[in-house]
């Protein structure tokens, strides 16, 4: 099986040209086996297990060392932790020493040519207000290197989704893709790297092949290599923020967008010309069709207040998904929710915290139904039966069937054939959508046999011959169970 690095590498190979044969050659793989992951680039991949390092332990204070003495060589930092404790050799200090020791080379100017190479990296820019709460504001600039022109987008976060949004949202503003792109050591982009190697983060890979990209990444403490973003994250320091009131992230989106036009028509002190005038899109890659899917997504359980925990806040969804597994999917705007890949919700997303979101028609399905629910006892028994039975109740308020009458029925059938026979039927009546006490009745004769022989023993008052309990819920007492050994 192939790692994410190995499948990349696959695809921008294919992107230049080079023959599935060649590819094979060139990688030393099974031209089988390179065929089929241009065809299915996903499956599933082990992951490569990092052994530690014996100079793990004593890493932050060669670091130290370093700092108060530029100049220290690797046998008087090995002299140091060998009274410490080190048992290893000195090859792998002085391996270590030069990835931490600062480059003092002169560096000469690299200037791309058009759609060769974009340059991205992340900025602090404070805190934005929403009510009692703050969220940290943070912006992704992206460069097209030959024309300096410039993107940005802002978030709250820095995590995954962030930067695969706001890029994607960069690559839709500039028409195209350049053939590389330029990162620095974020998580994630890069999770890890010795001198020359690098790992890049594999999910930042899924995200770029779909666009035939190269990934780039500087060296540590090289800031000149992507000295044209840096600039960037300056200029937007002192040109966009003073003087500026910004309500929330779409305002700031909205207002960076707008000042955007008038930074790509500025005469930029580099290349003396202005970076839209520079710009060549037609030497940009074509944007694939569709574009990926790269929202936010998650797998959340609905409560029984039929709301899900995402970001501090709290979404609401139909009633009838109570206890459901959900699919959650959000970018900047908007929390979309799936059900079996059906959207069954949407809301505007909330930047405050510990908020309800709901939207009115949930609240009048709850109350519709609860208003239904409490004319009648032996509705909650039934409801005590199991998620099929709250279902098929759900739909018989929403179908206007005798909420009441029915629920009698239906009990009387479970009496005489069983709980595992009446939640069959109410399962597959829900399947066909067939809200009533014929549809279960038909279900139950064709299908099922009686459980009891004899009618149950007849009372002298007659209400009592009515009154069905509550099933217990064996979970519960499981719980107790398993707490109280835990506790022992």
């Amino acid at each position: 099986m192939l790692n994410r690095r190995d499948i990349f590498e696959i695809h921008r190979l294919k992107d230049k040209g080079l023959s599935t044969r060649k590819i094979a050659i060139k990688l030393n793989l099974d031209r089988g086996t390179v065929g089929r992951y241009i065809k299915h680039p996903e499956g599933n991949r082990k992951k490569t297990i990092q052994r530690p390092s014996k100079l793990d332990p004593y890493k932050e204070f060669i670091k130290e060392m370093v700092k108060e003495y530029p100049k220290v060589n690797a046998p008087v930092i090995l002299k140091n932790i060998l009274g410490k404790g080190f048992d290893g050799e000195i090859t792998i200090v002085r391996k270590y020493l030069r990835t931490i020791k600062k480059n003092r080379q002169a560096f000469i100017r690299f200037e791309s040519m058009p759609g060769q190479q974009m340059q991205i990296d992340w900025g602090h820019f404070g805190c934005l207000a929403y009510g009692n709460s703050t969220r940290k504001l943070y912006a992704l600039a992206v460069i097209e290197s030959h024309s300096r022109k410039l993107y940005v987008s802002f978030t709250h976060s820095q995590n995954q989704a962030a930067l695969h949004l706001s890029l994607l949202k960069a690559f839709q503003y500039f028409g195209g893709t350049t053939r590389e792109i330029v990162v620095d050591n974020m998580l994630t982009a890069v999770t890890e790297r010795v001198g020359s190697l690098v790992r890049f983060n594999e999910s930042f890979l899924d995200f770029i092949r779909d666009f035939g990209i190269t990934p780039k990444a500087c060296n540590v403490r090289a800031p000149y290599e992507k000295g044209k973003v840096e600039s960037s994250i300056k200029y937007i320091r002192n040109n966009f923020l003073p003087t500026r009131t910004l309500t929330d992230l779409e305002d700031v989106n909205q207002q960076v967008l707008s000042w955007l036009h008038t930074a790509n028509h500025r005469i930029h002190q580099t290349t003396n010309e202005k970076p839209d005038s520079r710009f060549e899109q037609k030497a940009l890659r074509a944007l694939p069709d569709p574009l990926p899917d790269v929202r936010e997504t998650q797998t959340l359980t609905v409560y029984k207040d039929f709301g899900i925990r995402f970001d501090n806040n709290i979404y609401t969804v139909p009633p009838r998904f109570v206890g459901k597994d959900i699919t959650l999917k959000a970018d900047f705007r908007t929390v979309y929710i799936y059900y079996k890949d059906k959207q069954i919700a949407a809301h505007k997303r909330t930047w405050n915290k510990k908020k309800r979101v709901e939207l009115a028609s949930h609240v009048e399905q709850v109350k519709r139904l609860n208003k239904k629910i409490h004319l009648d006892k032996q509705v909650r028994i039934f409801m005590s039966l199991g998620q099929e039975a709250v279902d098929f109740l759900e739909g018989l308020a929403n179908a206007s069937q005798p909420l009441k009458k029915t629920i009698d029925r239906l009990l009387a059938l479970n009496d005489e054939y069983g709980t595992s026979s009446i939640i069959y039927a109410l399962k597959k009546a829900l399947k066909h959508k067939l809200y009533g006490f014929a549809y279960v009745q038909n279900i139950i004769y064709q299908e099922m046999s009686p459980v009891t022989k004899n009618q149950p023993l007849t009372l002298k008052k007659s209400e009592l011959n009515n009154i069905w309990l509550t099933k217990p819920n064996l979970a519960e007492y499981d719980a107790i169970a398993i707490q109280r050994r835990k506790n022992g």
